[in-house]
């Protein structure tokens, strides 16, 4: 996360010089170009009248927003290919659940011998990253055929933060709830 953070602050847009009138994130009057960068905006002008003070923009906190497509990770870089089946239990007071996931078959096998051993279980979204170390591979015959991990909410704010992952992952694969 950290690479990202410090992505979207050396962008020029980001930094104004002293000289400027800016909010962050726009550029007032001027249109910034980057080598590396094919974008040639349109320079935005807000009146006078709402433009923040000069010592009001210097201790703005600088706001970046990531799309980032919720994905699965046992590797960390490394996405996992194969959709899960899940199970999610919840207490009668609400105050903890668990949530288990099984592949069948996973992809990480297939590249786990060139990119490394697995690490854990990543679910990893625009919020961040959550993680668990209760990761179970199943054997066939010597072979390996799939993964069980498991991922404990202790707090009513852990399981909501888990729903919101469950959600993105769920819309960005075409998965459904069933509730049994």
């Amino acid at each position: 996360m950290a690479a990202l953070h410090s992505l979207a602050f050396s962008s020029p847009i980001s930094h104004c010089s002293h000289q400027q009138r800016c909010v962050p994130g726009l550029s007032i009057g001027a249109i910034h170009s980057s080598a590396s960068s094919s974008f040639n905006g349109q320079s935005l002008s807000l009146p006078r009248s709402s433009l923040p003070k000069h010592s009001q923009i210097q201790n703005m906190p600088r706001l970046s927003i990531m799309n980032v497509k919720p994905t699965i990770q046992f590797i960390q870089g490394t996405d996992e290919q194969t959709i899960p089946d899940v199970k999610l239990t919840k207490s009668r007071d609400g105050t903890n659940g668990m949530a288990i996931f099984s592949f069948s078959e996973p992809s990480v096998f297939d590249s786990s011998s060139v990119v490394g051993d697995i690490t854990g279980f990543y679910m990893i979204d625009e919020e961040g990253v959550l993680q668990s170390v209760d990761v179970n591979a199943k054997f066939v015959n010597g072979k390996p055929a799939g993964i069980e991990a498991k991922y404990i909410m202790r707090t009513p704010r852990e399981w909501d933060r888990f729903m919101r992952f469950m959600e993105r992952y769920a819309n960005a694969n075409g998965l459904s709830f069933v509730k049994k």
